[in-house]
């Protein structure tokens, strides 16, 4: 079955990123095509990016790398929940993307994001990088607001019409996720 993971992309103390990836993970499982599994960065702390060699050599030195691409490398789509900080994403988010290459090839990613302006601009961030990673992004965006989405800044009330498009996002990355299997089996044959 497909394994889709829910990257829980902010590992700051008091984080609303851990809520909103429950929210979409709640809404997830209810799916019957395919499982779902939370993927907690704060749970896999990462140095700044240390490995001598690029990601694209595949040349993985250290056993913290070794271990997160292992983690990536055993799904075949993700949603990607992410904050917006200064127009981006967060600095740990982007750099356990970068220390990886490989394991994102040929899958699909979907974003939830959040912010005052609903995440939009980190997303955009994240939609070029995922370009470079050969990670198809599909278009639906679920943009949370900080001022109609959560109750205070800090509790998650999301609306009737961010349930519809958390819906519409994980029914294209599933489609899409499907599509690009042939190519994920190439690369697996390839090796």
């Amino acid at each position: 079955m497909t394994r889709i993971g829910i990257i829980i992309g902010s590992t700051r103390p008091g984080r609303n990123s851990e809520q909103v990836a429950h929210w979409v993970h709640a809404q997830a499982v209810q799916r019957a095509d395919a499982t779902y599994e939370l993927i907690d960065l704060a749970e896999h702390p990462l140095p700044h990016l240390d490995e001598p060699m690029s990601a694209m050599s595949g040349q993985y030195q250290n056993a913290h790398t070794k271990e997160w691409a292992e983690v990536i490398g055993s799904y075949d789509g993700f949603v990607i929940v992410t904050p917006e900080y200064n127009h981006s994403t967060s600095g740990v988010l982007k750099n356990a993307i970068d220390y990886l290459y490989a394991e994102w090839n040929n899958k699909a990613v979907g974003f939830v994001s959040y912010g005052v302006a609903g995440g939009v601009r980190a997303v955009e961030h994240l939609r070029l990088v995922a370009g470079e990673l050969m990670l198809a992004d599909v278009k639906t965006n679920v943009a949370l607001s900080m001022f109609h989405d959560f109750e205070g800044f800090s509790r998650l009330t999301p609306s009737e019409m961010q349930n519809a498009s958390l819906t519409k996002m994980l029914d294209e990355l599933v489609a899409w996720t499907t599509a690009l299997r042939p190519l994920r089996e190439a690369d697996l044959r390839s090796v």
